[in-house]
């Protein structure tokens, strides 16, 4: 009775909620493979880590940057701004102020300067002029506090100036010290008089009077910050104003949009490139849920002959994909905001871009942009847990019990991989969005699939015509792979991924460095350089002397001096300056490294040669005209564009010049700096130090010969450049990682066919030989298919994402020494990776798997 019983209750018993009953088949996995489960959340962790702190820090920059903008430049209700920063006549100060609807107006010097340290080193800085009796109404920031011990009025002394606590800190200067800025190449001493709110870059602020007499701003100002009345129409006041041409309308943000515009494309493509890692991490998910589910396959098997149905043993590995993706993004989301913090404290926020200089931001946490990232993660994992749950959906129960079928997936339609190749290679042809390479970047990633698609048809290929038949073992090893290559896709698909990826990495950065090499032998003629300025932004206060050149050039061993200008120009509103040089030009086709042939002059104007931006940003096209606001009171002379050069070291436009033209149309004859040639035989520190002698402040100048100056940039590339092949190894590593996890999988779905061939009188070790030729017949499969669809990528990446992203050119560059050994060492890897796997395949275990079937 009592059994009778126990029957019924068991058979009336309500089932188990589906989630809990997942959640307990899913447990013996975790529990007893925690390495291999480990592996797969370490995947995604280290994806997520990277974009998120790639995101944060580059926030977080832009955050802290754009809130120094703010502090600069106040919130007004309305700015009026020099259209060039040689400033606006500062008569029309008291024509604003006096209009009506306006409550104040504050005027306003900038400039950028150099100081100089304790140790006479030359430090930027932005010098700010502005009236302190108005300026605390619009940019309470900029206010002077005067020290203790200073007069109540000293913000009105000429000599008085005011640091912020970046100044103070980079200058090591405090209140009664004296702080020396350079001026064409003298100093001019101020007397620290106190301190300002305004946080940022180093700042000074002084009197606007006093800036006017000691920047050379005479009779100009830079802007006008405006606080209206309420009620007041701005539009309807810049009408009535009726600016002048040099002087625009701008609302408060307009700075801080220039700032992100700056830096958007460099962003971007940082982030896309940590989103790398979390692609290929993907593959290793699959790998090791495709090793779970071969591992499982009698258990499943089982389950499914008990009345577990295909759909819930798909959702069983979806849910444990999902349980992989939940908790590598959590963790991953606390390493990367780690790591953005520990960034943003040792590398100030700069990333190696140089968009924000001086900046030392505070870390800014986002919630949102967490979820996001956070989602990604798990969308990665079920992505790679996708393919194995189709296998544990499709799975026979009563044939796998039996230790019939594979572990291979559903083999795709041929037509698909030259189907997702021609996509792809269709996307890399369309123009950039909002200034960004989107279609490229998804070009790549369909590139990508696409040439994993192919793996199948390009591992037959490869076998073909090869028939080993007087070796039995290699022709059953070349057969079989052969036969199974649908497999081959499961086994090397992280292969080609990460091979390709590193293949395109490797001749992108070989292109560019090439490029960059090639063009500094261009642009560095000369034997001996000197430069006044440090930045092309504070080359109108650190410039030449009159007569200085002349001086130079009469130096004993100075063969020909070249003297150059620089300045900023605003060609555009909404975009950055561009960089004028104006420099003689003889022979442009010799100094300019061209990307063409120049186009012969068709009219009378004077000629301009572009950098390859000013084409993207502005359409300046040989045979175009150009208008550059340089005539004396900043009015626009028109140029002729007579050619297109290329310029890796300004990315948002230059344009050069003859000095001839630019000084009869401007009036302007100041130099920056000095290119030298010497007589032969002339000792360079001889000349340094009687150009130095000529200076009035020595310190002023820097000098640097042509092979130093090549050898520091390329240096800082290889630097910049260094965490690509950090990321190809981790790439490689995680490709081969999924192969050993894929010949795992299979090894134990071949049992009974290892013991089959043992009791046929195979050894174990020749065993092993005949997976580690299938493994090396499909891995020189994948390594050739990655090689090609790596240079396929490499060319989108050469020929589209930079010139959409950065707007310059590079000849593409292949280092087959460096491809072939990176394709033969990830080859012979893969062939030594299967042979490992295979170590327990021919063991007792396999002997005794034929007896189940007996």
């Amino acid at each position: 009775m009592s059994g009778s019983s126990a029957v019924r209750g068991t058979r009336t018993a309500a089932p188990a909620p589906l989630p809990a009953l997942l959640a307990t088949l899913s447990a013996p996995e975790w529990r007893h493979h925690p390495w291999r489960q480990a592996a797969a959340v370490l995947a995604v962790l280290l994806g997520v880590a990277l974009a998120f702190s790639v995101h944060l820090i580059n926030t977080s920059a832009l955050s802290e940057f754009s809130a120094a903008v703010r502090a600069a430049n106040g919130e007004p209700d309305l700015s009026l701004r020099a259209a060039q920063p040689g400033g606006f006549d500062d008569a029309l100060y008291e024509r604003v102020a006096a209009a009506p609807g306006v409550r104040v107006a504050s005027p306003v010097v900038e400039s950028q300067a150099q100081a100089f340290d304790r140790a006479g080193e030359r430090v930027a800085l932005k010098v700010v002029g502005v009236d302190a009796l108005v300026v605390a109404g619009v940019a309470p920031g900029l206010w002077p506090r005067v020290a203790d011990g200073e007069g109540r009025t000293a913000f009105l002394a000429p000599d008085a100036v005011f640091l912020n606590a970046a100044a103070q800190q980079r200058l090591g200067l405090h209140s009664g010290e004296t702080l020396a800025l350079q001026f064409g190449l003298g100093r001019v001493a101020l007397r620290v008089a106190g301190t300002v709110a305004a946080g940022g870059p180093p700042l000074a602020v002084l009197d606007v009077a006093a800036a006017q007499q000691q920047l050379g701003f005479e009779g100009r100002l830079s802007r006008l910050d405006l606080r209206l009345e309420p009620g007041a129409d701005a539009a309807a006041l810049v009408r009535a104003l009726a600016l002048p041409a040099d002087v625009v309308a701008a609302s408060s943000d307009d700075a801080t949009q220039r700032v992100s515009n700056l830096s958007r494309a460099y962003r971007v493509n940082l982030t896309v490139l940590a989103l790398v890692a979390l692609f290929v991490g993907a593959f290793l998910v699959f790998s090791v849920l495709a090793l779970s589910v071969a591992q499982r396959t009698p258990q499943l098997a089982l389950l499914g002959v008990l009345g577990l149905g295909a759909r819930e043993r798909r959702r069983l590995v979806l849910a444990e994909s999902a349980l992989v993706g939940v908790l590598g993004s959590a963790l991953g989301l606390a390493v990367g905001t780690a790591l953005a913090a520990l960034a943003l404290r040792w590398l100030a926020g700069d990333l190696g871009g140089g968009y924000f200089p001086g900046i030392a931001p505070q870390l800014q946490f986002s919630w949102p942009a967490a979820a996001i990232f956070g989602v990604l993660g798990v969308v990665a994992a079920l992505a790679g847990g996708w393919l194995p749950a189709w296998q544990a959906q499709a799975l026979a129960p009563a044939q796998a019990l039996k230790g019939l079928g594979g572990t291979a997936g559903p083999a795709a339609p041929a037509w698909l991989g030259p189907v997702l190749l021609a996509c792809g290679a269709a996307l890399a042809l369309l123009p950039p969005w909002r200034g960004l390479p989107i279609a490229a970047y998804v070009s790549v990633a369909v590139l990508l699939l696409g040439g994993i698609a192919c793996v199948p048809a390009a591992v037959g290929l490869v076998l073909a015509r090869w028939h080993p038949r007087t070796q039995p073992l290699a022709l059953l090893a070349v057969e079989r792979a052969r036969h199974e290559r649908q497999a081959a896709t499961i086994a090397v698909a992280g292969v080609v991924a990460s091979l390709s990826l590193a293949v395109a990495l490797t001749v992108m950065v070989a292109s560019f460095r090439d490029g960059v090499a090639r063009w500094l032998d261009t642009v560095l003629p000369a034997d001996l350089y000197a430069r006044s300025a440090t930045t092309s932004a504070a080359a109108d206060t650190a410039f030449l002397p009159p007569g200085f050149v002349d001086a130079v050039a009469a130096l004993p061993g100075v063969a020909r001096v070249e003297a150059t200008r620089q300045r900023a120009l605003q060609l555009d509103a909404q975009r950055p300056a561009v960089t004028l040089l104006v420099r003689p030009l003889a022979d442009p086709a010799r100094a300019l490294p061209l990307v063409d042939a120049p186009v012969p002059a068709r009219t009378a104007l004077p000629g301009a040669w572009v950098s390859e931006a000013m084409v993207a940003l502005y359409d300046a096209r040989p045979g175009t005209t150009l208008a550059l606001p340089i005539g004396p009171a900043g009015e626009a002379v028109a140029f002729e564009v007579r050619g297109v050069w290329r310029d890796y070291a300004r990315q948002f436009g230059a344009v050069t010049v003859a000095e001839a033209d630019y000084q009869r149309v401007s009036g302007d004859t100041r130099r920056n700096d000095l290119a030298l040639w010497l007589a032969p035989g002339t000792d360079a520190a001889q000349v340094i130090a009687a150009i130095r002698a000529l200076a009035p402040d020595a310190a002023a100048l820097d000098f640097a010969q042509p092979g130093e100056i090549r050898a520091v940039s390329l240096r800082i590339f290889d630097r910049s450049f260094a965490v690509t092949y950090y990321l190809q190894a981790v790439a490689i590593g995680i490709g081969l990682f999924g192969v050993a996890a894929s010949f795992s999988a299979q090894v134990l779905a071949r049992r009974r066919e290892f013991g089959l061939l043992v009791h046929l009188g195979l050894t174990r070790r020749q065993i092993v030989g005949v997976v580690a030729g299938e493994g090396l017949a499909w891995t020189a499969a994948g390594a050739l298919v990655g090689l090609a669809l790596g240079l396929a990528v490499a060319v989108v990446l050469v020929k589209v994402v930079n010139p959409q992203s950065f707007h310059w050119t590079m000849e593409l560059l292949l280092p087959w020494a460096r491809l072939a050994a990176l394709v033969a060492a990830v080859g012979a890897a893969g062939g030594v990776t299967a042979a490992l796997s295979a170590r327990a395949a021919a063991g007792r275990d396999a002997v005794l798997a034929v007896k189940e079937d007996w």
